[in-house]
């Protein structure tokens, strides 16, 4: 029996790549989790409460090249991050990560990196590995669903005695 959860999906995406991952993460998660209720929210909408809403917090953005530094966030992530939410504790909410990235680039879906630096520097508890997608996320579904289902199982409540 699926115990219900809710999952909080805060992403950034201007390409449309990441809201493609968003979408096909939700899409596995509706056979996998039945029962879970999943909010999927653009960072730039986000406001820094938002992001303790809700029993997992999921976090995604593509790597960008922004101010002739590669290896950045999504500006919309970075904002919310770093500018609205830079003060805001976590306070062991279980937390996941995917960052997407370009295999031409020295700093390969560095975003991921800083999507988990983000929750462990809040107090935020990373439930399973961080996901990175490397190059063009289409063909990478399955990939997803396995993830997914790393994550269904990572945020099951503990039994208590």
């Amino acid at each position: 029996m699926n115990q219900r959860r809710f999952l909080h999906i805060v992403f950034a995406s201007t390409s449309g790549h990441t809201e493609y991952v968003v979408d096909a993460l939700i899409d596995s998660l509706k056979s996998i989790a039945q029962g879970w209720e999943i909010k999927e929210t653009m960072a730039e909408k986000t406001q820094p409460q938002d992001l303790l809403s809700g029993d997992v917090l999921l976090l995604a953005s593509a790597t960008w090249n922004t101010g002739s530094i590669e290896g950045q966030l999504n500006p919309h992530m970075w904002v919310l991050l770093h500018d609205k939410a830079k003060t805001l504790d976590l306070a062991g909410k279980p937390c996941a990560c995917i960052g997407l990235g370009d295999h031409r680039y020295f700093y390969t879906a560095r975003a991921a990196d800083h999507l988990q630096h983000y929750v462990t520097a809040h107090h935020g508890r990373l439930i399973v590995p961080v996901l990175k997608i490397i190059d063009e996320p289409y063909g990478q579904e399955e990939a997803l669903r396995v993830w997914g289902k790393q994550l269904v199982d990572a945020s099951k409540p503990a039994d208590r005695c």
